[in-house]
């Protein structure tokens, strides 16, 4: 029996966290949650679970607090936004094994979070890089070529530069695929998160960016894939639920039975691959370049696309604007060596100067 702490319990990873705990009783023990703004979702959860009062708080403070007092054997960080960061960190530290969706505070954190991690203590939740762990069990780091993460290309695939200038935020939050909370749906929609993918590709597994692909794949059934230097590419392919990511990384290192429904090979399928232009959604090519200078930069491009974020929500800036706004944010950083001082000290100066620009704009 595991003991299982669900950080972020009230967004889209944290309730599919408890629905498979509820699922499965026999394997794991939930013994707190955290959430951010929704109480009535919270009290509903902890009442289900029969949680004492002080097992469910509000905040991503109290969610550190938890992780550091329960040490449960498994935190699942569901917390959006690089306000999760101080919950990973703690976790970390506590010795639990961390099933990380708060893909941010790996990216803001960099070697900050890695060097506190024991081997295989962090287990993706991404789908993505869910489906590289898996790949990667066919074969030696040595022999890895390439990882290729692929993109649903969101809801403006094969849309030019002049398509995206105005779009609204309804329809960027109307993605084809999956059903996410606003911040991730926009950041899909920007290719931001993909952004975010290829450099936490990076600090999870060790490979060069040069070597780390992006490939569009509408049909979001093959999660990503691993390319061997002998020529042999391994693809890890699902129906999407990100069930089966949460249940692989909950369950580690054995696979959780019945996380979702196989796929239905008496049906007809149609796998199409396409090449990212990188010109139109240039935030990867920004990701890719924050993250080979490294320092306080990711943090700097993150929390700045979470200001922009929320201006284009509330019509201050165009969608493009958002990733504009990173860029002339970045221009404008002077890095500093990686502290947990630095990086907030980064963050706080990133969100000030973006919503300066934004009101200038």
């Amino acid at each position: 029996m595991r003991t299982v702490l669900v950080l972020g319990s009230t967004g889209s990873v944290g309730t599919q966290t408890l629905e498979l705990l509820a699922a499965n009783p026999d394997k794991f023990q939930l013994v707190g949650i955290s959430g951010n703004s929704n109480t009535e979702l919270l009290e509903a959860q902890r009442v289900q679970f029969g949680l004492p009062i002080d097992r469910a708080v509000l905040g991503p403070e109290l969610a550190a607090d938890l992780a550091s007092e329960l040490s449960a054997d498994v935190v699942v960080n569901g917390i959006t936004g690089s306000a999760g960061l101080m919950a990973t960190l703690s976790a970390l530290r506590a010795g639990s094994k961390l099933a990380l969706a708060n893909k941010e505070s790996l990216i803001v954190g960099g070697s900050l979070v890695t060097k506190l991690a024991a081997k295989d203590q962090i287990l993706p939740v991404d789908s993505e890089h869910s489906a590289i762990a898996q790949c990667l069990m066919a074969g030696q780091k040595s022999e890895v070529s390439r990882l290729i993460l692929t993109a649903s290309g969101g809801p403006f695939r094969n849309m030019s530069r002049a398509d995206l200038e105005n779009v609204t935020p309804a329809q960027a939050l109307k993605h084809p695929t999956w059903s996410m909370g606003k911040v991730i749906t926009t950041n899909s929609a920007t290719m931001v998160n993909k952004g975010l993918e290829v450099i936490e590709a990076h600090i999870l597994f060790g490979i060069g960016f040069e070597n780390i692909a992006v490939t569009v794949h509408p049909q979001s059934i093959v999660h990503s894939m691993v390319e061997f230097y002998d020529g042999s590419v391994i693809a890890q392919a699902s129906v999407p639920d990100m069930k089966l990511a949460i249940g692989f990384a909950i369950g580690w290192p054995d696979r959780l039975a019945h996380s979702t429904k196989p796929l239905d090979f008496t049906q007809s399928h149609r796998w199409d691959f396409e090449p990212l232009d990188e010109d139109v959604f240039n935030a990867v090519k920004l990701a890719r370049q924050v993250g080979q200078a490294g320092l306080t930069f990711p943090a700097v491009y993150n929390a700045a696309n979470e200001q922009a974020v929320e201006a284009f929500h509330r019509g201050e800036i165009s969608f493009l604007g958002i990733t504009d706004t990173i860029d002339k944010v970045l221009q404008v950083h002077t890095p500093g060596p990686l502290s947990l001082e630095s990086v907030l000290a980064s963050e706080s100066w990133a969100r000030r100067t973006a919503d300066s620009l934004i009101a200038e704009s």
